[in-house]
């Protein structure tokens, strides 16, 4: 891991990581996609929160590698997955960071998911206990 150049060529955009208290649920068309406690949301400039998830977490039967990368000048080289859900086939819908760069060290062997291309997605947290 190194540092970040986009962190050092723009020092004022902002990368917020939050170790979140409570579980979250990541849902599809009804079916749970990934469940943990162990959840990083990611608030970034003019983005979207994202969430973070553990691999572990995942279930990883409902994704597939693709060929598709990204470079983001603050957290790394991405890698893209389709999700299948049923009969439906969410194309790059997920991405992870394998070797991010050291500020965001953490989102390393995480998964996060594009609510945008997954319409029926939906990201709800855990009911607090009584």
């Amino acid at each position: 891991m190194s540092k970040s150049p986009g962190h050092q060529k723009w020092p004022n955009h902002q990368v917020q990581e939050e170790l979140l208290s409570h579980a979250l649920k990541y849902e599809v068309d009804g079916e749970i996609v990934a469940e943990s406690e162990n959840v990083i949301r990611v608030d970034e400039d003019e983005y979207p929160a994202r969430y973070y998830f553990p691999r572990s977490d995942v279930r990883m039967g409902n994704l597939e590698r693709t060929a598709k990368t990204t470079y983001c000048p603050f957290k790394g080289l991405a890698n893209y997955y389709t999700l299948r859900v049923g009969d439906k086939v969410f194309e790059d819908a997920a991405w992870t960071y394998e070797d991010p760069y050291e500020e965001h060290r953490d989102l390393q062997n995480r998964l996060a998911f594009y609510n945008d291309k997954i319409l029926e997605g939906r990201i709800f947290a855990e009911p607090e206990a009584a």
